[in-house]
């Protein structure tokens, strides 16, 4: 665990975007086998995006932003009223989670995303995150990491939540090369998948460099976004 730690750290001293930290994570997580994960920074500003950086799969990620179900979501909703790291799952007996939160679990439950365990960051400048790991399944070994390593993945979530803020105020409306590439090609009218054959990436990290631009600019949909980049220019 020391080890997965340590390059977990410098991974994070190292990362120069918000890319860097989703592969970083991404690798501590499957290091872990805790499968997937999702980090949600909430904004101040009202009527403005999240930061949400997941291994999620992309077509779940920018419908959840799409419509801005961090306002309905069960699991944030509960990270906004207690500190301590909670399990969650349509299948945990008795559930924390409130009965009104099921159809949007039966939703993310359709894109692999069955039960997780999350730690809310309540920081002393107010801003409030989440991070979580989950999974598909209750497997023996997703159950067994979380409960060995559950103080560590405390101190991952606010690491990683200090040093993703931190880079994404330095960002915040400054869009990445890619950022704009993908941009231009969503204008032209080509897809997600359409644009990766183009510049030569996968439709997911297409995926993620717009929903990272949306929230740069503030806004929830790509359409949005490309009209913003238009009348600026």
């Amino acid at each position: 665990m020391r080890r997965i730690f340590q390059a977990f750290v410098d991974r994070l001293v190292e990362s120069k975007d918000l890319e860097d930290f989703r592969e970083g994570m991404a690798e501590t997580a499957a290091a872990l086998n805790l499968c997937c994960f999702a980090y949600l920074a909430l904004p101040r500003a009202p009527n403005t995006a999240p930061v949400l950086l997941s291994n999620y799969p992309s077509t779940w990620t920018s419908y959840y932003l799409q419509n801005r179900y961090e306002r309905l979501d069960p699991v944030i909703v509960q990270a906004l009223k207690r500190p301590e790291p909670f399990q969650w799952g349509l299948d945990l007996v008795p559930t924390p989670i409130p009965t009104a939160g099921s159809e949007l679990f039966e939703e993310a439950a359709r894109f692999g995303i069955r039960c997780g365990f999350t730690i809310p960051v309540h920081d002393s400048n107010g801003a409030i995150a989440a991070v979580t790991f989950a999974a598909d399944e209750r497997r023996s070994s997703f159950e067994r990491s979380i409960q060995q390593h559950a103080n560590v993945l405390q101190l991952i979530a606010m690491y990683f939540h200090a040093h993703v803020r931190r880079t994404a105020a330095n960002l915040k409306g400054a869009l990445s090369r890619r950022e704009i590439e993908c941009l231009k090609w969503a204008a032209e009218g080509k897809s997600a998948w359409e644009t990766g054959r183009i510049i030569g990436i996968s439709h997911h990290t297409v995926a993620f460099h717009l929903d990272n631009a949306k929230a740069k600019l503030g806004v929830r949909s790509t359409i949005q976004a490309v009209a913003r980049i238009a009348k600026a220019n």
